[in-house]
């Protein structure tokens, strides 16, 4: 934007579209990527990989097809994102200046025209069913009969968690920014430093009524921070139980993907009355419907291994299924999803904030902040850098964090005298039948 190659206000041509694009499509990447080398591993470890190595395929032929391997279990997020970017584009849009399907909508929302307000909301609706529907027929066509045959491998075999220092890195600087900023007024007022450039006495400069923008971004970590988290574990937990239930969770998935958070904030607004805990609220309402998807195609495709379907013949019930093959093979791979999401929902916190749906001046919350100081992107920058950097450190924090979170399974021990025995499978598992 500063040396003009792109245009950054408006939708005239394909060149107004790549900034927009970029800010929409990067985020939603970067999750899908994760999620993919998240599969990736496991993938190469099946026979037909090793086979196909052992004739001499290459490495690039066995990657296309390891990628295709691992496709089905991505599609339903990958329809999800379809419909959450259109719908959750609003503050993309009302920062570039976009007459788009969200801001159209919340624009109707807030001058009461229900008519454009349901024609918008119907159109995200159709979307989710047009996205989901086309999802569920490209998943049959890339398992083939091998989803009803219970003849896939599991993808999520229990492996080592990743070592890296990463995480403790991006945890001291948010700590440490937190801290600091804890030790400073965020309300204190200096007119004759308005706008100030970071300096030994502001680190991070000062806003346009001369707050301190560390004091500030610090304090706000406390309401958008703690509220991301604790907002992430409840769509966690939401997500797991009701992706263990398909049939039930999946047209309410289909349904609750397709409102915004926007406009399920602007509905909490009418029932509950604005404040501080709309955004919360809002953004917890729908925030569990991608983990809840991730959940069910993991089901459904590790019910279709054969060391499940042996375990069932043995005798297991649907208890010790669930419990000592299922959830361990399913649970790493959705928290961290959830972790991968986490930036997420706080930027939603952030968006709402911004957009004037949240909370209210002068509050130091993340999303305010911004709004605040986006008229003077041009002259302070460093007022928005401020908060922007703080929600991108929570980003590389949650990310190199995801990849530590694994899952040993325990094999079942029981003793001879409760009348159970165990016997060892292909896999290497142990089952337990009267």
């Amino acid at each position: 934007v500063q040396l003009g190659w792109l245009p950054a206000l408006g939708w005239y041509g394909p060149r107004w579209t790549v900034l927009p694009a970029l800010a929409l499509g990067l985020p939603a990447g970067a999750v899908l990527g994760r999620l993919l080398d998240d599969l990736l591993p496991s993938a190469f470890a099946e026979p037909w990989a090793q086979a196909a190595e052992a004739r001499g395929l290459s490495g690039r032929t066995i990657a296309a097809k390891a990628v295709r391997r691992c496709v089905p279990a991505l599609l339903p997020n990958l329809g999800l994102f379809v419909v959450g970017l259109t719908g959750g584009s609003v503050a993309v849009e009302q920062i570039y200046d976009i007459p788009g399907l969200g801001r159209t909508s919340l624009q109707a929302a807030l001058a009461q025209d229900l008519p454009v307000l349901q024609a918008g909301t119907l159109a995200l609706l159709i979307l989710a069913a047009t996205a989901t529907g086309l999802t569920a027929l490209a998943v049959r066509l890339l398992t083939g009969p091998a989803l009803r045959d219970g003849a896939l491998d599991s993808l999520h075999r229990p492996r080592r968690p990743a070592r890296s220092t990463l995480p403790l890195v991006h945890g001291g600087l948010l700590t440490a920014v937190v801290a600091l900023g804890l030790l400073r007024d965020p309300l204190a007022l200096d007119t004759g430093a308005r706008l100030q450039p970071p300096s030994w006495a502001h680190p991070f400069g000062t806003d346009a009524l001369g707050r301190d923008l560390l004091a500030r971004v610090g304090h706000g970590a406390l309401d958008t921070l703690l509220t991301a988290v604790a907002i992430s574990f409840t769509a966690l937990v939401v997500g797991v139980l009701l992706g263990l239930l398909p049939r039930l969770s999946g047209p309410l998935v289909d349904t609750v993907n397709a409102v915004p958070p926007v406009l399920a904030a602007l509905l909490v607004t009418a029932v509950a009355g604005s404040g501080a805990a709309t955004p919360a609220i809002a953004v917890a309402t729908v925030s569990w419907a991608a983990l809840a998807a991730h959940t069910s195609s993991l089901l459904r495709q590790e019910s279709a291994t054969p060391h499940l379907t042996a375990t069932r013949a043995l005798g297991a019930h649907r208890w010790y299924l669930l419990r000592h093959e299922l959830l361990p093979a399913i649970l790493p791979s959705v928290t961290r999803h959830a972790l991968l999401r986490l930036p997420g929902v706080a930027l939603a916190l952030a968006s709402l904030g911004f957009l004037g749906l949240g909370t209210q001046p002068p509050a130091p919350e993340w999303g305010l902040l911004l709004a605040e100081n986006q008229p003077y992107a041009e002259r302070a920058p460093w007022a928005v850098l401020a908060p922007a950097a703080a929600l991108a450190l929570l980003g590389a924090l949650a990310v190199s964090a995801a990849g530590g979170v694994r899952w040993r399974r325990r094999r079942a021990r029981r003793q001879a005298t409760t009348g159970e025995c165990e016997l060892p499978l292909s896999a290497g598992k142990l089952v337990e039948t009267g």
